[in-house]
């Protein structure tokens, strides 16, 4: 592609970021275009593999990555009530030269913050939500709600689950809820009573699971979520306000070593739990999708945000390797929806690392080092 090409990115989450960081170290004239008014310390924990942790090694972030948040000494399954360990994989020297990189578990907020630094100054336009999107013969002009507008040759739309670039692309579909809710809490590891948690730790009860982990090397910052079933969700996507005794009690007849983390939460957020069908039109015209824009992931695998950024890696080689966008799109989708299917078809069955996994396909995966070729 033309490094004179104008890419304008729609969304400034993890994929949104990857990619605008990736494209501008190619040559690309990039601007992202975010909804929010700004960045703050909100949202929740975020667990990464190798296979992200080498594609930020491209942006020279893997060392403030690994250090930022923690590299736990494993990821460990556990049964609910009586705590005996259906598996464990052990995040060893011996593993990280298998899959070639670290595990890390950080703070989504933190990660946000690394992702920005290899950045152009000013190449996030916040208070940017996109309206509408026209092609012309020679691009595409970009409408915004604040009244702005943008000119562009490509646009990427990285703007989530109720993407409207995906909207105005195939028409507007509410997403699906799936009967799960996500209590979420974010404490001092101070509060915990008694021993130390485990680095990372998955409990399995017959209806709901609850994750509880350290999102920083001094291990003194826990994230604690629960997926549980709900009947319904009358609220859009936005979490609400949760409460803390009805959290615990939802937890009732957990092991004491997870009642022990619950129990130290102070303010709880109940966020809905969505997908939508599988649907493989990722691009149209000069616009192509990106992350839960085109393929929500539920979090049962802890995968969404390793997708997403997976995504940015290869669209941008796309880009790079590709002379004309539609060559470049449909690559990019060829070789990225086969992997995310099988993420997506994991996630809903919520089987991984739940007893013995196969884990390399996931975790070896070097999104540089995937021919683009067929």
């Amino acid at each position: 592609m033309d490094r004179t090409t104008r890419i304008a990115i729609l969304g400034a989450g993890l994929a949104g970021l990857t990619a605008a960081g990736l494209l501008q170290r190619a040559g690309f004239s990039v601007a992202v275009y975010e909804q929010s008014p700004g960045f703050s310390r909100i949202g929740a924990g975020i667990i990464l593999g190798a296979n992200v942790a080498k594609i930020l090694r491209r942006l020279d972030l893997e060392h403030g990555l690994a250090t930022t948040g923690i590299r736990p000494d494993a990821f460990l399954s556990r049964a609910w009530d009586s705590g005996e360990t259906l598996y464990e994989l052990v995040f060893d020297a011996a593993c990280e030269a298998r899959f070639d990189g670290p595990f890390v578990n950080i703070h989504r907020a933190d990660l946000h913050q690394l992702l920005q630094q290899p950045l152009t100054p000013g190449t996030i336009r916040f208070d940017h939500k996109i309206a509408g999107i026209d092609e012309t013969t020679d691009g595409l002009t970009l409408a915004f709600e604040n009244g702005a507008t943008a000119k562009a040759d490509l646009a990427i739309g990285a703007d989530g689950i109720r993407s409207k670039v995906r909207e105005i692309m195939l028409g507007f579909e509410e997403p699906r809820f799936i009967g799960r809710i996500a209590p979420r809490a974010v404490f001092p590891a101070e509060r915990i009573k008694g021993e130390p948690i485990r680095d990372c730790t998955k409990w399995w009860a017959p209806d709901r699971h609850v994750l509880a982990y350290y999102m920083t090397a001094r291990r003194d910052e826990v994230y604690v979520m629960a997926a549980i079933p709900a009947a319904r969700w009358d609220g859009d996507g936005s979490p609400v306000r949760g409460n803390r005794d009805e959290f615990i009690t939802a937890l009732d007849g957990f092991h004491p070593d997870l009642l022990r983390a619950a129990e130290a939460a102070t303010d709880v957020t109940v966020w809905p739990i969505h997908d939508r069908p599988r649907n493989d039109c990722w691009s149209m015209g000069r616009v192509v999708l990106m992350g839960d824009a085109c393929h929500p992931v539920r979090p049962f695998m802890a995968a969404g945000g390793s997708m997403a950024i997976e995504d940015a890696a290869i669209l941008s080689r796309c880009l790079v390797e590709f002379d004309d966008p539609s060559t470049a799109f449909a690559r990019y989708a060829k070789i990225r929806i086969p992997r995310v299917a099988e993420v997506q078809r994991i996630s809903i069955d919520n089987t991984w690392m739940h007893g013995p996994t196969e884990t390399d396909w996931f975790f070896a995966y070097d999104a540089f080092n995937t021919p683009l070729h067929a």
